[in-house]
């Protein structure tokens, strides 16, 4: 048996000194942690809270509402289109699922990255609204997102996208959305081009060395993981269901191109190390960038951190480098 192309880390890793500080000024704050507030009130917060780290919402060539059937009902969407976009001709298309541990976010809080990426590409990004926890639970919005995907992929024509061209994105639980969708999409026989991974959760028990090493002060706590996934499961059975624990799914040989980009004082970071070895494995082609001395979250600092803004770069790069292949 070959060694593991991605190494494992030695923890505890030093944080960034400007991390270091952002994070101290955080906690200085004193604000009610998630998983002291009620899910109405952690959600209000976080709306509040995103913008003030994050980029500056950046103008595109168009924003449009659009409304996609899923199980029981429907969701909303919000469609991008970068500035600079070939509109004249089917366009290339990145499916944005948020962050939020199933239980936060939505298409305002992730409103700057969509046009970040919508105008990096020149292409359109469409960012999901999937049903929360609790009041939604597993697999509520494993299914809204693979069905958004299903619902692209039998319209591309008709919303100008070019079915050859279209990916998947996701941070934190929006990355293990993202992860499950690609699987399914494989099994349905959708050809999907690219998925991109950013510090996605992976696995059924949070037991890993970097839950040990990062648990406490690095912005997402042990406490907090376990009220998300109290919220968001039925009970530990679900656990096993490797659409939530895509690390536990059966096989993961034949899905698209993946970039995963991992925070490396993160609590998450482990599994999504032993993710990219699986894909690796199973002879998926899989590119890892590790972001030194960064902690959970740091994709939505563009405004107040140059790692942030670097990660971007590289998203854009290497999602641009496959849309315009064709």
């Amino acid at each position: 048996m070959r060694e593991p192309r991605f190494p494992s880390l030695q923890h505890p890793r030093p944080l960034a000194p400007k991390a270091a500080d952002l994070i101290n000024r955080i906690h200085r704050a004193g604000r009610a942690p998630f998983w002291q507030r009620t899910p109405e009130d952690a959600r209000d917060f976080y709306e509040k809270s995103s913008p003030i780290l994050d980029l500056n919402p950046a103008p595109v060539a168009d924003v449009r509402s659009v409304l996609i059937p899923v199980a029981g009902g429907q969701i909303d969407g919000r469609l991008y289109t970068g500035t600079g976009t070939d509109v004249s001709k089917p366009t290339p298309l990145l499916i944005y699922s948020h962050g939020g541990g199933f239980t936060l976010g939505g298409l305002e809080s992730f409103d700057s990255i969509c046009r970040m990426l919508a105008n990096g590409l020149q292409a359109r990004v469409l960012s999901l609204d999937y049903r929360l926890a609790p009041t939604h639970r597993f697999p509520t919005a494993a299914d809204d997102v693979f069905n958004a995907w299903r619902w692209v992929w039998d319209r591309a024509e008709q919303l100008g996208i070019d079915r050859t061209r279209i990916a998947g994105m996701g941070d934190s639980a929006g990355g293990t959305l993202t992860a499950q969708a690609a699987i399914r999409a494989r099994d349905a026989g959708m050809q999907m081009l690219a998925h991109v991974l950013v510090y996605p959760g992976t696995c059924a028990w949070q037991d890993t060395p970097s839950h040990a090493a990062y648990g406490d002060g690095y912005l997402l706590d042990t406490q907090t993981v376990k009220w998300f996934f109290g919220n968001y499961l039925r009970d530990d059975a679900d656990r096993k269901d490797w659409r939530f624990a895509v690390l536990d799914a059966p096989h993961l040989a034949g899905l698209p191109p993946c970039l995963l980009q991992l925070a490396e004082c993160d609590p998450l970071v482990d599994e999504g190390i032993a993710y990219a070895n699986r894909l690796d494995e199973a002879g998926v082609q899989v590119d890892m960038t590790m972001y030194e001395g960064m902690a959970h979250a740091f994709y939505n600092m563009g405004g107040a951190l140059a790692a942030s803004r670097q990660a971007h770069r590289d998203t854009v790069a290497w999602l641009s480098e496959r849309f315009n292949r064709f």
